[in-house]
């Protein structure tokens, strides 16, 4: 079978380019497409050797720090893909790898990451966030966006499978594409997050602090919890948010950016790790989950797929300190529920092996 991967530009390894490895790793002969290649030399060995094909948005002014700025252009550069003779062709989306062309013989699952956000529901915020909500500037990028929207919709019908990364991500696709996804969660390595039985003494919260993870408002409920060990550990743009609601609160350790291994072993010795966020999917809970940690995690987006409410983690429904205060305490008075296997076997789920056997099988299929 001769199969290609189409993903929409390589510039770092994330959460996307893991799923992309894992692609490769199911089908090595497969040939690799990206809209432009710009990974930096170490971070290349997931790529195995390969030199990407790459589309002509490679070649223009400037692209290599604002090939984002092309956004325009990409619809028409991911068409230009010449994708005859495949009979597979997997492409791994969040805005335009979805929209290659292919043949009546080729057979095209597409995993899509999200709906391209910052022109369906996130416009406004996007805007908003870009300083774009008024002058010409303002009225060109809403053109633009509409422009895409209209693209994005009419292209969505191009693959035969769509696979959404979690029931919420189906969910958006169902409500923005009005087509049905089956659901494949991304693949985490939980080598690296191995259980741990010994005793627990702190809650914990970590990774990158920006506005929609609202890690500020863990550090305000803890401070209501003076009795209560909190750990934040991560740095970003909201950290003196987080500091100034962690201010004069001796029971709450602000860290900062800590080393891998210094992360897993707060993660192993957490009596719960502590989530606000709204996700697409969430790995940081899977890998929480897999060093036997129960979750404390706001109840939309990602973490339904994740969190076995009562048994592995509990929701709270609102993002707001009152609400992660009565949910601490509702934990607490119930912890011996949560056991660290449970909270480990859990997390298999989303494993890597599990990943490469569910797609084998959509493909298989």
């Amino acid at each position: 079978m001769k199969v290609a991967i189409v993903h929409e530009w390589l510039d770092s390894y994330a959460g996307s380019e893991r799923v992309v490895e894992q692609m490769l790793a199911c089908f090595p002969e497969a040939d690799l497409y990206a809209l432009c290649d710009f990974l930096p030399d170490n971070q290349r060995a997931f790529l195995g050797g390969r030199v990407p094909r790459t589309s002509f948005i490679q070649r223009l002014p400037f692209a290599k720090k604002m090939f984002r700025n092309y956004l325009q252009l990409m619809p028409l550069a991911v068409e230009q893909f010449d994708l005859q003779g495949y009979d597979l062709v997997l492409s791994s989306s969040h805005a335009v790898a979805k929209g290659v062309i292919t043949g009546p013989g080729t057979r095209h699952v597409s995993y899509v990451h999200s709906p391209m956000r910052y022109a369906w529901d996130l416009q406004h915020q996007y805007l908003r966030q870009a300083g774009l909500t008024r002058g010409l500037k303002g009225l060109y990028t809403r053109w633009l966006l509409h422009k895409m929207r209209a693209w994005d919709q009419a292209s969505a019908s191009r693959p035969d499978i769509i696979l959404g990364n979690s029931s919420y991500i189906a969910e958006r696709i169902r409500k923005v594409w009005r087509r049905e996804a089956e659901v494949l969660h991304p693949p985490v390595d939980l080598d690296g997050f191995p259980l741990a039985t010994a005793p627990r003494r702190h809650f914990l919260v970590a990774g990158r602090q920006v506005p929609y993870k609202r890690v500020e408002l863990v550090a305000e409920a803890f401070a209501r919890m003076p009795d209560l060990h909190l750990v934040i550990a991560g740095d970003g743009p909201s950290a003196h948010l987080v500091a100034e609601a962690a201010k004069g609160a001796p029971n709450i350790d602000v860290r900062g950016r800590v080393p891998q291994t210094e992360l897993v072993s707060l993660l192993q010795g957490a009596r719960a790790f502590v989530f606000a966020a709204e996700e697409d999917f969430g790995i940081a809970m899977v890998e929480a989950q897999s060093c036997g940690t129960p979750l404390i995690v706001y109840g939309r987006g990602g973490s339904r797929d994740i969190v076995e409410d009562g048994r592995t983690g509990l929701f709270f429904e609102e993002q707001s300190a009152d609400a992660i205060v009565a949910a601490v305490r509702d934990f607490v008075a119930r912890e011996p529920a949560f056991t660290p296997e449970a909270c480990h076997a859990q997390a298999q789920q989303f494993s890597i092996a599990e990943f490469r056997r569910k797609l084998l099988e959509v493909v298989q299929r």
